[in-house]
């Protein structure tokens, strides 16, 4: 009952603390919104200590844990007589149900992502957690970022899992939190100089806001002085042409000199934009994650904001996860799964997840490595997706493989910094035509607008240091070589617009890095600057 009066309470403050907003931002903070924070950190705080205390308790007994998500899975299948509906036998359930491979439905789907088989209610569920305790491990590592004007989203979309009711909105955000315009979250961000976390959807969709933010400099400073909207800042445009003037370097930190970390969801293919943002425009900066969303589904909770990205606990609820060994060259053969009390130390697994609605026990293609525990669960990286490997003449390049080998050849391009890259299959182009077939390689760069025929050549010999199938295929003329492209900037924006657009579409989109629709391949392909 006090809880609700509290939330009723609530409900009763944002016409005035958005009346007070429009009026003055840099004034002292009224009590007004004082007590806003304060209730709705506490409210935060409490419920974030019921998550904990779940999560520690499940993953105590993960082996109970996943035998309760499996019933609860089983007891919500929809379809006429389901015949495991009421059992929980681990091998009467894998016996019933074959392992589905996510390119499987993907063929169905025509062309882009395929939808996460878990159910909106599981998701919800790990949503929700994630994004509680992810909440208070940040504030706990960073203690002033969710102070009130502390936080600014530059996208429409949010890194947190689960959208939290409006009391939450309290705690740390600039301006209007519901808005969808790019622009104008930008825009907002920019009139406030005392931000401590920068937030955005992906770091691929900040990476645009950056790219943008330096294409449109100009154009945001006057709308910054001359107060449009809000009040005239004259001051602060100054301070931004200033910041520009100096180069993409470091930008994030002159723009706003208090900024600790930067928070984005992490999915597939998001490393690279990470890396680039890290080395040019958040130099300095702290990232966190907190959760992994693969192939549109939160699967890892991320609790630690101060160790190295990347690292994940898979907890043993809901959605229910089983996890496939891979076997050492030959990744396509089934073996048996196990469950998350069953992983090993330094081992690479692909996940299975099994949707409620129709029970199909489906191969996301995310392959993980184990690297630690939590109480009975295992801490993971995110290795790869195998559904992102090149094959031309069966030599199977993985995606760690040729993004490793891309790195370095950029590494040794002068001046260059690698912004994106998508791979297609000379055969989805037809550009093998009187050729060996080959790579077909797209990529964005910063601070380098031509390629010589060198540096082209250098993503090859890397290749095939990196290879030695490749490097095989290469010396019997079995494989052409990789052929290299510069598209121009919002290439890769345009992409991700077409994948977004497409009714399978995942949220948070990934990044993929091999194309497979030939429509899909040509947006880059038109975009071709060198």
């Amino acid at each position: 009952m006090l809880l609700l009066l509290l939330f009723l309470l609530l409900l009763l403050l944002p016409p005035l603390v958005m009346l007070w907003w429009w009026h003055s931002q840099d004034a002292r903070l009224s009590w007004l919104v004082r007590l806003q924070h304060r209730v709705a950190w506490r409210v935060l705080c409490w419920a974030a200590a019921w998550q904990q205390k779940r999560l520690e308790q499940s993953t105590l007994h993960a082996g109970q844990s996943q035998q309760q998500a499996l019933r609860w899975c089983l007891q919500g299948a929809q379809g006429p007589c389901c015949p495991l509906r009421g059992s929980t036998d681990i091998s009467t359930f894998r016996n019933h149900l074959p392992l589905t491979k996510a390119s499987q439905v993907q063929e169905e789907e025509g062309r882009g992502q395929v939808l996460p088989p878990t159910s909106n209610q599981y998701c919800g569920e790990a949503s929700l957690q994630a994004t509680l305790l992810g909440l208070v491990a940040l504030n706990k590592a960073y203690p002033e970022v969710l102070a009130p004007g502390g936080t600014a989203r530059v996208t429409p979309s949010s890194p947190w899992p689960y959208p939290l009711p409006w009391p939450w909105h309290a705690l740390g955000q600039v301006g209007p939190t519901r808005a969808k315009d790019p622009g104008a979250l930008l825009l907002e961000a920019l009139r406030s100089p005392g931000l401590r976390a920068l937030e955005a959807g992906t770091a691929v969709e900040l990476l645009d806001v950056f790219v943008g933010l330096e294409a449109n400099g100009e154009e945001l400073a006057e709308a910054i002085a001359t107060g449009n909207p809000g009040a005239p800042l004259p001051g602060r445009a100054a301070e931004l042409r200033e910041a520009l003037e100096q180069g993409p370097r470091g930008l994030a930190l002159r723009l706003w000199p208090k900024l600790q970390v930067v928070v984005t969801l992490d999915a597939g293919g998001q490393a690279e934009a990470v890396t680039a943002l890290g080395a040019l425009w958040c130099q300095g900066l702290a990232f966190f994650s907190p959760a992994y969303a693969a192939s549109g589904g939160v699967v890892g909770l991320s609790l630690w904001p101060k160790q190295p990205r990347g690292l994940y606990l898979l907890p043993p609820g809901a959605p229910f996860i089983e996890l496939l060994p891979l076997k050492e060259g030959a990744q396509e053969e089934a073996a048996t799964t196990i469950l998350l009390p069953e992983a090993q130390q330094g081992k690479e697994y692909e996940l299975v997840l099994t949707d409620q609605a129709s029970l199909t026990r489906c191969r996301l293609g995310d392959v993980v490595q184990v690297v630690g525990t939590y109480n009975q669960c295992p801490v993971v990286r995110f290795i790869r997706r195998l559904g992102q490997t090149l094959s031309v003449r069966g030599e199977d390049t993985g995606e760690d493989v040729f993004s490793e080998a891309l790195g370095r050849a950029v590494g040794q391009w002068p001046g260059a910094k690698l912004l994106d890259h998508g791979c297609v299959e000379s055969s989805i182009l037809d550009s093998s035509e009187g050729s060996a077939p080959h790579y077909e390689v797209f990529v964005a760069l910063k601070g380098l607008r031509n390629l010589s025929e060198e540096n082209r050549d250098k993503l090859d010999h890397c290749l095939q240091e990196a290879s030695a199938h490749y490097k095989s295929l290469r010396f019997r003329g079995s494989v052409g070589p990789a052929q290299v492209h510069l598209v121009g900037q919002g290439a890769f924006r345009a992409l991700r617009a077409a994948l977004a657009a497409c009714p399978s579409s995942p949220f948070p989109p990934e990044m993929p890095r091999v194309l497979r629709h030939r429509e899909l391949a040509q947006i880059l392909q038109r975009r071709v600057v060198s």
